[in-house]
């Protein structure tokens, strides 16, 4: 791992992400990521940025946060979002977000008709699911036994970085780019393809770590030896994992060291006086096991 200041922000820190796709001015670059993403199907206009943190809708309601949720011209709902650590129910999740997204579109009274706008999920990973080693997209979508699509409501799109291997001179299209420039980003002198595309001229300009202001500089530092954290605790865990695996089983090793992983990091989270939810979504443990730590 890259202990030398990088030129450009990580996008897989907070407030790296937030940066590049989560705020109103990143908006140009989040409608070109998604147009390419979805290049062939449609082409989204506009975006408008919604409350990521939804308002609860009983005592003890579990609404997600989102990391970014948006919605476009024709009123679909995207809710974008970044991954470093693998959580153990990590699709059911997204289905949640999903159901909570579609759910709310319902409108009171007898005269709705349950006009349903789509909803998509694009995730970001830092690591793979189960059963698609290899993959770097993974796409979801309600289908019938056959393989028939039974509706369109619903997408879920997995993107999966550690399986992206190409350099620079090998992306043949914007999307391809896009997957480059944020896996590599923290480790670029220069940014590529800027000459020629003013989406990644202008991300050049603002990702650089010399042009984060003084508050932000701290919040991006604050932010950084979190996802190092994470990412050590990760490499720790695979490595203990590998260890005991020669003796007890890679799996049951592997699965002890990242859970302990998890509760260090969520003793972190606490001393800097993270809100239990958000310490619950960043290490998949439960809100009751966190205020045990």
């Amino acid at each position: 791992m890259n202990t030398i200041m990088a030129k450009f922000i990580n996008p897989f820190t907070d407030i790296g992400f937030k940066i590049i796709f989560g705020q109103e001015f990143s908006k140009p670059r989040l409608l070109d990521f998604l147009n390419a993403l979805l290049e062939g199907e449609r082409v989204i206009s506009d975006l408008k940025f919604l409350d990521k943190e939804q308002p609860a809708s009983y005592d003890g309601d579990r609404s997600p946060i989102y990391d970014i949720l948006c919605e476009t011209d024709s009123g679909e709902k995207i809710i974008v979002e970044m991954q470093n650590r693998e959580h153990p129910n990590f699709r059911e999740r997204l289905l949640y977000y999903a159901s909570e997204a579609i759910a709310r579109q319902g409108e009171k009274g007898q005269e709705w008709n349950y006009d349903i706008k789509a909803v998509y999920i694009v995730a970001f990973t830092n690591f793979m699911l189960t059963g698609y080693a290899g993959c770097l997209r993974v796409d979801a979508k309600l289908t019938d036994q056959n393989g028939k699509p039974f509706t369109e409501k619903l997408r879920l799109v997995c993107l999966q970085m550690p399986c992206f291997t190409k350099e620079a001179e090998e992306c043949k299209n914007q999307f391809e780019r896009w997957i480059y420039i944020l896996k590599n980003m923290d480790t670029l002198t220069r940014m590529p393809w800027a000459a020629q595309n003013a989406v990644f001229q202008r991300l050049a300009e603002v990702a650089e770590v010399s042009k984060l202001s003084k508050e932000e500089r701290m919040q991006y530092d604050h932010a950084l030896k979190r996802y190092r954290d994470t990412y050590n605790a990760m490499t720790g865990a695979e490595q203990k994992g590998r260890a005991e695996g020669r003796a007890e089983g890679r799996a049951e090793g592997r699965a002890e060291g990242i859970e302990d992983a998890k509760r260090d990091n969520a003793r972190r989270m606490k001393a800097d006086n993270m809100p239990v939810e958000l310490i619950a979504k960043y290490t998949g443990l439960k809100e009751e096991e966190i205020e045990q730590i």
